[in-house]
């Protein structure tokens, strides 16, 4: 594609257009061009194309597709080669669906359990879950379909999603929820990133010139689109010149119109276009044509499904060895997700899976009898179906409960209100292990829970949502078929008080405060000595390993040049399996505050019984670098350092001490004496007031204030204007649509739910992206007009 002549040859208007969508899910053609319309479509762990009418929510139904595992499952495998093999596997899938780009990696940061889409997200760790964004990129776009890294960024709640403003100190910013993306970026280069909902730091990240100019293209330098969540666009002209290239889906050409005019009457150069358009061609030409030479089939891509799963199945708990299983004990399988799994999350990600087996037909032959437990249905325990199961459970070698977090718990749209599993399933694993002291658990769901009864049973499995073949995979572990190898890739904590987020997530409809600074996951729980469940990293195995010659080929670091640390482990014990070794660094004397540990590295090896194998790790200055600042970039701070390695965060095999240098022109940082707490990190969880918190920006005075709760605008939310007559239909309106997807479900379906809230926190703006261009901007301008004349008149 020449890009240049093509460029020559157009109008602004012809410009202007590739900057929108044509319809809910694809690009506009230009057909004098040669520029044809491309289709995107929901992923991220499989394909969800729909059918019929669409709705970016999953509300619709959608093609067969391979349903892999989630994020938060593959996560735990700590492979970026299968993640690398799955991210092909969906590619193929999009070229025979003529699908160009798959939306996602999902790369947020996981910084409370309780935000509803975690099960989307990798980790509460940036440095795994941007290398794993990468390894996902890599993997779709060698086969020339193209990805959309999101959501850009700091989304990490559900709650008002489109409309939170989220206030977060520099340092933060760069070091945990904008540093996965980096490593994704310089590591994969995707074809577009996708920016979120939300404000930062009193900007919506649509309009967010540093964030979407400054930092990705000058710091981070990328070449590629950015384009918007679906809706997120508020002011277009402030979006194409901070960097947003495509918005979607489509606004029947109003915004375009917009930017044309601004063009024309002076208001904006047309460089901001020309560059925007330029990356749009730019893109058009990566992306595959046809489905031509690509062979596969759906058998071979759900056993890989199947691998993946088998790979990420965490064994957190195997007293007396109750694990693996014998075929010959009679073993009694109790609660209903064994026989309607939970493999996937509920919302705009929801796959209709090509193959599906429960836990009971991949059991089949086996010595088991089942038993209901509870009703998935309901919360509340049922006594005639826990008196059943405790009943079968007295006459049986082992129970075996699968239980978990229903998807009412759980779902794109709403988070979770705390981190307790339904009622009805705690009360029957205690219920059962009272009657079987040979009780196991088979944990599914999308985030961290709250044990009460983890004492009272001799095993734990966690599958989080396995996909369509998580069943299969489990039965091969349970029986030692396959031996247990995924590690958790967040923390599992004791409660959520004990939660470093606590006090301050979602303790606000308009400002999200993230106070606890630097301090999410292990790098508090380990950091303040906090006792957690299980710890980050952490998974157990039906071998032993032994970690040995821990060896450095320097102990100095400069920033012209690394080391390369390596570490031999012996498979132990009598059956082979694959250990995950992660790669820790903590500064010994730092002049700011900083957690006692930052993963640096990590790398899973495979081991015969009694084979030894030596890995290596790359450890260069920036690995040891913190975010200053004061002169706004990483900074390698001179002193002594701790390079750990270990099995988890909180089981460090050995330590080696190596020395950094870093030039001497680097000015250290100077934190206002306000914001002195976080030198304790026991402190960040006990309500940290604002001036301490804001002494950690350079300058909080920049952050724009709060908006006017009693004047309406396009950004207010549908909920914040039930107070008028105008807004009470306009909600009515805007729900009696989207029912029309939602008849015929239960009540507390989560769909349900997922659909009332969306409508009630989106801005008033949102109903163009829902009108198929029956409603206009000009329409919206008078129904904000309309709702600040009726609340004067409430007031006079």
């Amino acid at each position: 594609m020449e890009i240049k002549k093509i460029m020559s040859q157009m109008s602004i208007t012809e410009k202007a257009s590739l900057c929108s969508g044509k319809d809910f899910w694809t690009t506009k053609p230009l057909d004098k061009h040669g520029i044809i319309s491309i289709m995107m479509t929901d992923g991220p762990h499989g394909l969800r194309k729909q059918k019929g009418e669409t709705d970016h929510m999953g509300l619709n139904q959608s093609i067969k597709a391979t349903c892999f595992p989630t994020y938060a499952t593959v996560a735990c495998s700590w492979d970026k080669e299968l993640v690398f093999r799955m991210g092909q596997a969906i590619a193929r899938e999009c070229i025979r669906h003529n699908v160009s780009i798959i939306l996602g990696p999902g790369t947020n940061i996981k910084r409370s359990p309780l935000c509803g889409r975690n099960f989307e997200y990798f980790s509460e760790d940036p440095y795994i879950a941007g290398h794993l964004s990468a390894a996902f990129i890599n993997g779709v776009q060698s086969m020339g379909i193209g990805t959309s890294l999101k959501h850009f960024a700091v989304n990490n709640q559900e709650k008002r999603r489109m409309t939170i403003d989220v206030h977060v100190d520099p340092r933060t910013l760069h070091e945990i929820y904008l540093r996965p993306f980096e490593i994704a970026v310089k590591n994969s280069l995707p074809y577009t990133v996708m920016c979120a909902y939300n404000k930062v730091n009193g900007l919506y990240c649509s309009e967010d010139k540093y964030l979407l100019n400054d930092v990705l293209r000058e710091k981070w330098g990328y070449e590629g689109v950015v384009i918007t969540d679906w809706g997120a666009v508020g002011d277009r002209v402030i979006g194409l010149e901070s960097g947003l290239d495509i918005e979607m889906p489509a606004s029947n050409g109003q915004n375009d119109q917009k930017i044309v005019d601004a063009i024309e009457n002076g208001k904006l150069d047309i460089q901001p276009l020309d560059k925007a358009v330029e990356r749009i061609l730019g893109m058009y030409s990566k992306l595959k044509r046809s489905n031509t030479n690509v062979t596969w089939n759906y058998n071979d891509h759900h056993k890989l499904a199947k691998e993946i799963a088998l790979e990420s199945i965490v064994l957190l708990k195997n007293v007396d060895n109750i694990l693996p299983l014998s075929n010959d004990k009679e073993i009694c399988i109790i609660g209903e997700f064994a026989e309607h799994p939970r493999y996937q999350g509920s919302g705009s990600s929801k796959i209709n899976p090509f193959m599906l087996k429960n836990a009971l037909q991949a059991l089949e032959g086996k010595n088991i009898s089942y038993a209901k437990g509870y009703n998935q249905r309901d919360t509340d325990p049922d006594a005639k179906l826990i008196e059943e199961s405790i009943s079968l459970a007295r006459n049986c070698d082992v129970a075996v409960i699968f239980a978990g977090l229903t998807d009412i718990y759980e779902s794109e749209g709403f988070d979770r209100e705390h981190m307790h599993m339904p009622p009805a399933h705690n009360i029957l694993i205690e219920e059962v292990a009272k009657a079987n002291k040979n009780t196991v658990v088979i944990l599914s769901g999308g985030s961290p829970v709250e044990m009460p009864w983890a004492d009272k049973v001799k095993g734990i499995v966690n599958t989080y949502l396995g996909g369509e073949g998580g069943a299969e995979a489990l039965v091969d572990i349970l029986y030692g078929n396959a031996n247990p190898c995924g590690k958790l890739a967040e923390t599992y904590p004791i409660s959520l008080k004990d939660t470093p987020s606590y006090c301050y997530f979602n303790d606000d409809d308009k400002i999200a405060k993230y106070k606890e600074g630097i301090y999410i996951g292990y790098r508090y729980y380990d950091s303040a000595d906090v006792k957690v469940l299980y710890p980050f990293g952490f998974g157990l195995s039906y071998t032993t390993f032994q970690y040995k010659n821990f060896i450095m080929s320097n102990k100095l670091i400069t920033p012209d040049q690394g080391i390369i640390a390596k570490i031999t482990i012996k498979n132990t014990g009598s059956v082979d399996g694959a250990e995950i070794v992660q790669l820790y660094q903590g500064c010994k004397d730092s002049s700011v505050f900083r957690p006692s540990k930052e993963l640096i590295g990590f790398e899973k090896i495979y081991l015969k019984s009694g084979e030894e194998k030596s890995i290596s790790f790359t450890i260069n200055s920036k690995d040891f670098s913190y975010y200053n600042i004061e002169e706004n970039r990483w900074y390698t701070e001179n002193g002594k350092y701790n390079i750990m390695v270990g099995s988890c965060s909180r089981d460090i095999k050995i330590t080696q001490e190596v020395l950094l240098k870093s030039h001497p022109s680097q000015r250290t940082m100077d934190y206002s004496k306000n914001s002195s707490i976080y030198d304790d990190p026991k402190k960040v969880k006990k309500a940290v007031k604002d001036e301490e918190f804001y002494g950690l920006f350079k300058d909080s005075n920049t952050l724009q204030s709060r908006d006017n709760d009693n004047i309406c605008t396009m950004n207010t939310t549908i909920e914040d204007v039930l107070d008028t007559d105008t807004g009470r239909k306009l909600y009515e309106g805007q729900y009696n649509k989207l029912s029309e997807f939602t008849k015929g479900l239960r009540k507390n379906d989560p769909m349900v739910k997922m659909s009332k809230t969306i409508i009630l926190e989106m801005p008033i703006r949102s109903i163009i992206m829902f009108s198929s261009g029956q409603i206009t901007y000009n329409d919206v301008n008078d129904i904000v007009k309309k709702i600040n004349q009726e609340r004067v008149q409430e007031r006079d």
